[in-house]
Formats: structure tokens, C-alpha cells, sequence
């Protein structure tokens, strides 16, 4: 019999889905899993902490740490990456072809704080010389419905931030002509986003970056960086008792990503086998561009307490040993 039962909230992703369809089991702990949307477990989780271990938006935990709220300790877990600022979409009529045509343009996102918005802001800044006091924002998701709102969130000195009013979205704002560009769009039925018509398929509307994979690339050789969107925490509560649940949380994450990178690399053989692929490539693949552990993440961690920072998202820039269990630092 296990010796605690926990409850665990994470999004349906193939990192994930050995936990969920129960292939992999944590050590010492029953587990009850909730398979939800991020956008609303983020809200449920900063807001009523309602379940023991959990995804997390790194940019909410980044916020929730500076600010004093305790009842998180995170482990080093990652199981969301993306380029995030190769999404960006423009109304064709916009005048907006390439980045530097966002200034002075005004811009919809979903939560102004979430670690895609940070990831796309940075990249717009570092990259391509354009600030987020460049641009005019319009934030969809009101201070009851957003995860700032249990974080402390106020708009950033110099950032002009408006509320989509609840009768609107993003998508519509978009198609009516009330909004230039969205940063980051999000179509998915949950609690907190309101958009549900696919704005991508609209004519109206096209992606800043056309060659999307192309950009991301570009990025990556650029800055090193395959941006970091979810971590994963363990409350408080449950790990001053039991502190072994922290590293058997990670190695439980762990042997689920064992699997689906295998699922992964047997996908391939049939193309590296016939020769379709060079057979070079099994040697690239062997490289692991989603690691978890504090070790093989420091740069990309580091880059993104900056980034919060740099933003005024946080007030100072923490120390990763002020978000990461103690025992989780050399993994």
C-alpha cells in the first residue's frame, strides 16, 4: 500500500501521458490525477491550491516566489517548451511585416504575465530591439479570471495595459478591427480564455513569422534557448512532512519522459532505416533538447529570472535556489 495518496493536476502531453494512463507510478505515493487544461489549472492552483502537486506557469511562480507566497517548492520538471514569439499574428492589413512594425501597435494577449508572453517579449527585445513600452496591450482575461490576479500582478511602469472588456476577445477584437496583432492566442475550451473562433484560418489574419520552424531555428541558434513554459510544484505543506516525495515527483516525471522519448525515437526508425533520413541524424536525435534537472537548465533559468525582472514582472532577479527544492539543485 502506498504511503501517501496525492492528488496531481498536468496537461495532456506525451511527457505526461505515461502518468496519466498510469505506466509510471510514483514510489511510496497513490496518486489521483486530474487531467486539465493550463490555462485553468494555473488560475485553480494560485488561487485555491487545489491539488498537491501540480503543473505550474514558470513566470506565475517566478511572480508568486518574489512576492512572498510559500506555499509552493518547485521541481525541476519541464514538461512544456515552445518558441513562443514565432506565433505572433497580424491582421494583413495592419501594416505589420516584420517585428519593428509592432511599435506604436496595438497588441492582445491572454494574460500579460504568462511565461509565453515573457518568452515572446523577450525575444521581441533582445532580438529584434522592440520593448513591450513600445506597444499598446490589450490583456483578455480580467483580474478575477487571470493568474495575476493571485500574484500581485500590476502592469509594469510604462506598460500601457487595457482589459478586453467581457463581452469581447481577442479573436473578435482581432476580426473587428480593435486590435493590430495578438502576441499569443488561445482558442481552448477552459474557464479563464474566452476566444473560440480560429482566427488563424481567418484571411484576415497572418503570422508574423511565415516560416515559423525557420524563425524558431534561427532563435535557438541565436540564444541557446528552447524556452521553458511549465515546472512543476509540490505544495509546502506535503513536503515539510515528507520531504522524499520531491525527488520521487521528479523521478516519476522522469521515467514518463523515458517512455515517450522512446515512443519518439521507434517513430524514427522506419525513416532512418530505408534512408530517408541520413543515418546521421540518430546521432542528433540522441541529444535531448528538453532536459529536466536544474544542471542541464541553468542558463535558460537564469535567462528567464532576468527576463521577469527586465519586465517588471518580478522586483528583483531571484536565485534558483530560492524556487527549486534543496535536494532537486544538483539533478
Amino acid at each position: 500500500m502506498a504511503d501517501l495518496q496525492l492528488s496531481l493536476a498536468c496537461s495532456d502531453n506525451p511527457r505526461t501521458r505515461p502518468i496519466i494512463d498510469g505506466l509510471v507510478q510514483p514510489d511510496g505515493i497513490d496518486l489521483r490525477v486530474t487531467v486539465i487544461h493550463p490555462s485553468e489549472m494555473f488560475w485553480r492552483q494560485l488561487h485555491f491550491a487545489e491539488f498537491d502537486v501540480s503543473e505550474m506557469s514558470m513566470s506565475s511562480l517566478l511572480m508568486s516566489v518574489a512576492h512572498g507566497d510559500t506555499r509552493w517548492v518547485a521541481v525541476p520538471v519541464f514538461t512544456s517548451r515552445r518558441f513562443f514569439h514565432t506565433g505572433v499574428l497580424a491582421r494583413t492589413d495592419s501594416g505589420i511585416d516584420k517585428p519593428q512594425d509592432l511599435v506604436g501597435k496595438r497588441v492582445g494577449v491572454p494574460e500579460y504575465q504568462q511565461t509565453a508572453a515573457l518568452w515572446t517579449r523577450a525575444a521581441l527585445q533582445h532580438v529584434y530591439g522592440v520593448k513591450a513600452q513600445d506597444m499598446e496591450w490589450w490583456m483578455e482575461r480580467n483580474p478575477e479570471m487571470s493568474h495575476g490576479g493571485a500574484t500581485g500582478f500590476q502592469p509594469p511602469e510604462g506598460v500601457r495595459l487595457h482589459y478586453i472588456p467581457p463581452e469581447k476577445s481577442i479573436a473578435s477584437m482581432l476580426l473587428d478591427h480593435e486590435l493590430d496583432a495578438s502576441a499569443l492566442f488561445l482558442i481552448a475550451d477552459n474557464l479563464v480564455d474566452r476566444s473560440r473562433v480560429d482566427v488563424t484560418k481567418d484571411p484576415r489574419i497572418k503570422r508574423l513569422f511565415p516560416d515559423q520552424v525557420g524563425e524558431g531555428q534561427a532563435y535557438y541558434q541565436k540564444t541557446g534557448f528552447y524556452p521553458i513554459n511549465h515546472g512543476v510544484v509540490v505544495q509546502r505543506k506535503v513536503v515539510e512532512p515528507h520531504p522524499w516525495v520531491v525527488l520521487n515527483v521528479f523521478n516519476m516525471f522522469a521515467k514518463a519522459k523515458e517512455i515517450a522519448d522512446a515512443r519518439a525515437r521507434e517513430g524514427m526508425d522506419p525513416y532512418l532505416e530505408t534512408g530517408l533520413i541520413p543515418r546521421e541524424v540518430r546521432q542528433t536525435i540522441a541529444r535531448d533538447p528538453m532536459p529536466y534537472g536544474v544542471r542541464a537548465n541553468r542558463d535558460i533559468l537564469t535567462a528567464i529570472t532576468q527576463f521577469s525582472n527586465e519586465q517588471g514582472l518580478t522586483p528583483r532577479v531571484l536565485g534558483l535556489e530560492e524556487i527549486f527544492a534543496p535536494q532537486t539543485m544538483d539533478l
